[in-house]
């Protein structure tokens, strides 16, 4: 678990069964101003598809000031002759108390306020290779207290609907998914559960 200044954040990943790599790569971090999360699954499983969520993943960790409409714009032009990705970019605006989010393919979103209120976002659809694909950013405000749980498509809906992703405690919420999750994956599976603590 990571805690910061305003966002505490804890990630469970696992590879698919069989698989030393998993597909799947994350980023997050804190800065006076804002908070940036990521997750990239490379299409397909294994080294490639390592590769391609890799290649997206240091994009955004070198330009983690561009707005989420930028970087998914940056993203989808290095990807260009590479295997596609599916991508989700969060973004939390401490100045503005506004956070945005993008999701290109089957990376999910889902916000669970301080009188645990659920709300899931509805990813677009497609994924990123290179060619110009139409995209939205969903903005919303920003309120203490609020969790964000971002995961890749190894999670399953029965497990997105378990109460302990809404505990204030976001290591309690992925140890919890990990004991009661399946222990082999059928896909390569990301989680992180981020809590604005405001």
């Amino acid at each position: 678990m990571t805690s910061g200044r305003k966002v505490d954040v804890s990630v469970f990943q696992k590879a698919k069964k069989g698989n030393y790599y998993c597909g799947d790569s994350y980023f997050y971090n804190e800065t006076q101003d804002e908070f940036i999360c990521a997750i990239a699954d490379g299409l397909g499983s294994g080294e490639f598809a390592k590769e391609s969520s890799q290649i997206v993943i240091d994009i955004i960790r070198s330009n983690i000031y561009a707005t989420v409409e930028q970087l998914v714009k940056k993203c989808n032009e290095k990807l260009f002759g590479k295997r596609g990705v599916v991508l989700g970019i969060l973004k939390l605006n401490f100045k503005k108390q506004m956070y945005s989010f993008s999701s290109i393919g089957n990376i999910g979103v889902m916000t669970v306020t301080k009188n645990q209120k659920k709300k899931r976002n509805i990813p677009n659809a497609g994924y990123l290779a290179g060619y110009h694909r139409p995209f939205k950013v969903v903005e919303e405000k920003l309120e203490p207290a609020t969790n964000f749980i971002m995961f890749s498509d190894g999670v399953s809906d029965k497990e997105l609907s378990q109460n302990y992703l809404m505990r204030k405690n976001v290591q309690d919420a992925t140890k919890a998914f990990e004991m009661t999750s399946a222990q082999i994956r059928e896909d390569d599976t990301t989680l992180i559960v981020m809590r604005y603590k405001g």
